[in-house]
């Protein structure tokens, strides 16, 4: 219901027996009155021992004064400390080895692996000369290297067709 609309009501939608609330506590009163089930039972149902708590506190001292040990089950048990222990080594193995150091430098860099690279990749001249700046590029260090016959000559013979260059 919303609220709008209880202003509206006129039942509470309970209803309780005629002079109910007149004669209830009389009904209360006769019923504390009258001889209930539990007045009629003799015995409770439940039994003490004879003399127990007499020898309740001999009893308790001598269970915990006995030589019986507890079972106990230790932190630090073999199973856990070879699994930490495994752990750890493989933790420090992993950091002794030589992964993280290695570091490559153009020293190492094979000149195929950078052909490879270049033919795969299909760069462009322009994006590598965008690599080289200005200083690195001179036209006297392309003029003035000597350049063999010898190297030259074993160079077209190994690497160029004749025949294309004839027809050329």
């Amino acid at each position: 219901m919303k609220n709008k609309e209880l202003h509206n009501l006129k039942s509470a939608g309970f209803k309780t027996p005629d002079d109910y609330f007149d004669s209830v506590e009389e009904k209360i009163f006769s019923k504390l009155n009258t001889e209930s089930v539990l007045d009629s039972v003799n015995t409770p149902g439940f039994k003490v021992p004879d003399n127990y708590f007499e020898s309740l506190n001999e009893r308790v001292l001598n269970k915990a004064l006995s030589e019986e040990k507890p079972k106990v089950i230790p932190l630090f048990s073999k199973t856990n400390i070879i699994y930490v222990s495994s752990i750890a080594a493989a933790i420090l193995l992993l950091f002794n080895l030589s992964i993280f150091d290695s570091k490559p430098t153009f020293d190492n860099l094979d000149i195929e692996t950078v052909e490879n690279y270049l033919e795969d990749e299909s760069i462009s001249t322009y994006e590598i000369a965008a690599l080289f700046s200005d200083k690195q590029i001179d036209e006297d260090t392309f003029i003035d290297y000597n350049f063999n016959e010898d190297n030259i000559e074993e160079y077209l013979l190994n690497n160029v067709d004749i025949e294309t260059l004839i027809l050329d």
